[in-house]
């Protein structure tokens, strides 16, 4: 392994490419081609420091390769978002990355974790940002990757905003002195405090459901499905971290780590933890909303259903006293019906008695018809 000009040992390797330029044969015993610049999209900022002070601003990643070889106790940050697979390649050909470590910056969509492949580190965070327009949680990721001289951060979304960090870290020289540990922690530290206002905003919109619930908005379940969701991501966001920070802090007296940054790690570690059990909360407090509303629509339902079977039976009672009226009329239009067919020979037409026995004979139907849909409770 080379050695800088102080004496420490390069954490990273010539970056070449093995393949000869298209249209031109490989010759025997010639240097390799150096990698190609990345196209400067991707490159969001290169600096080197020392001492706390920047003292370069590299505008390829070439030209930050070579100063950093150049220029003793240097520590180059390099920020890149969304990188091709020759810009991966290219750092980690430069910088001896691990393989396995550059397949997860390259793909993105990784759990948070904090693995070391040698001297280097390599840290994947998910940060999150709250959308006050949509409400809604927009999560990003982040990829570091920390050695001895480099810090290398690949971006994967639009939080979190490490040009603020670096505007931070710039401003406190006496951290960033510190060395690539310092600028580990400053990233840590802006996604951990980036979580609270999403945490601020996720309150606001449980109390929000929890009104809409007892008012019965029709739109409320679909709301509390979404938001519950998305703290299913956040809690994976936060709480693969609480593990991360408290395994860096084990790591304090193998590695030497500064005992003021210490204190900043656990400051970081607790305020993570209380976000993870914020988000925890926030999980169960949204389960039990759903369940009350459930509850709720239930009863709401049931009341509907009895409301339709009142409706209903009253509606059978009228049927019924409409179907016993129509019944007790009906017998005296069928005797007068026969009675007034007029035909010259009918038994009950010659008789001085037929009109009072027809009469009477409507009065007997009327009046039993009569009692016994009372009896019935249909009149």
């Amino acid at each position: 392994m080379p050695r800088r000009q102080d004496g420490r040992r390069y954490t990273w390797r010539r970056g070449v490419d093995p393949r000869p330029p298209a249209g031109s044969p490989a010759t025997p015993g010639a240097e390799p081609a150096a990698a190609q610049d990345p196209p400067p999209d991707s490159v969001v900022h290169a600096a080197l420091y020392r001492d706390g002070v920047r003292v370069a601003s590299p505008a390829s990643l070439t030209d930050t390769y070579r100063q950093l070889r150049e220029e003793p106790r240097t520590t180059a940050w390099i920020g890149l978002a969304r990188p091709t697979e020759t810009e991966l390649k290219s750092l980690a050909a430069e910088f001896d990355l691990h393989e396995l470590a550059v397949e997860d910056a390259l793909e993105a969509h990784q759990r948070p974790k904090l693995e070391r492949y040698g001297e280097t580190l390599f840290v994947v965070l998910r940060a999150a940002r709250y959308l006050d327009a949509s409400e809604e949680v927009d999560f990003g990721e982040l990829h570091v990757f920390v050695g001895a001289d480099f810090v290398i951060t690949v971006r994967h979304g639009a939080a979190p905003d490490l040009s603020a960090v670096r505007r931070r870290m710039e401003n406190s020289p006496d951290l960033l002195r510190l060395g690539p540990e310092a600028i580990l922690y400053a990233i840590l530290d802006a996604v951990v405090d980036g979580y609270a206002p999403v945490v601020d905003g996720v309150q606001n919109d449980i109390d929000e459901i929890e009104t809409e619930v007892f008012s019965g908005a029709p739109e409320v379940s679909r709301r509390i499905y979404e938001l519950s969701r998305e703290m299913v991501e956040f809690q994976r966001a936060t709480r693969p971290l609480v593990g991360m920070l408290h395994g860096l802090m084990a790591g304090f007296a193998k590695y030497g780590t500064d005992e003021e940054l210490q204190s900043y790690l656990r400051d970081v570690a607790d305020h993570v933890t209380h976000t993870s059990e914020r988000v925890d909360a926030f999980r169960q407090a949204l389960a039990d909303i759903l369940t009350v509303n459930a509850t709720l629509v239930t009863q709401q339902q049931n009341a509907e259903m009895r409301a339709l079977a009142e409706a209903g039976f009253e509606q059978n009672e009228e049927i019924k006293k409409i179907s016993a009226w129509a019944a007790i009329l009906f017998a005296p239009t069928l005797v007068g019906t026969i009675y007034g067919m007029n035909f010259e020979r009918m038994p009950e037409l010659s008789w001085s008695l037929g009109y009072p026995f027809a009469i009477g004979l409507m009065g007997v139907v009327c009046t039993g018809l009569y009692v016994i849909f009372k009896r019935r409770d249909w009149l």
